[in-house]
């Protein structure tokens, strides 16, 4: 597995070199499924095109969470209005 490791790094500089970015790219993310315990004929296979990086400067727990999105047709419900807020009518 190290060769196949080895080989795949050698092209991925190459392809980085010749300023294929998107092999370079997809070459990395097999050599990181490689690394995580999938086999050769695994990580070939593997469809690398969904896989989400975390974004730089977004560091800590709970920054990798996925973001929920609202479900399709859904408008926020409107807001308060500030001159009402917080005001009581008196009952005497």
């Amino acid at each position: 597995m190290t060769e196949t490791i080895a080989t795949l790094q050698a092209k991925m500089e190459a392809a980085a070199r010749a300023l294929d970015f998107e092999e370079a790219s997809r070459l990395r993310d097999r050599i990181n499924l490689m690394r995580g315990g999938a086999s050769a004929e695994a990580a070939s296979a593997a469809d690398t095109d969904g896989l989400a990086r975390q974004r730089p400067g977004a560091m800590g727990l709970g920054t990798s969470q996925q973001r929920v999105e609202p479900p399709p047709g859904w408008t926020p419900p409107p807001r308060p209005d500030p001159m009402t807020r917080g005001r009581r009518t008196r009952r005497r």
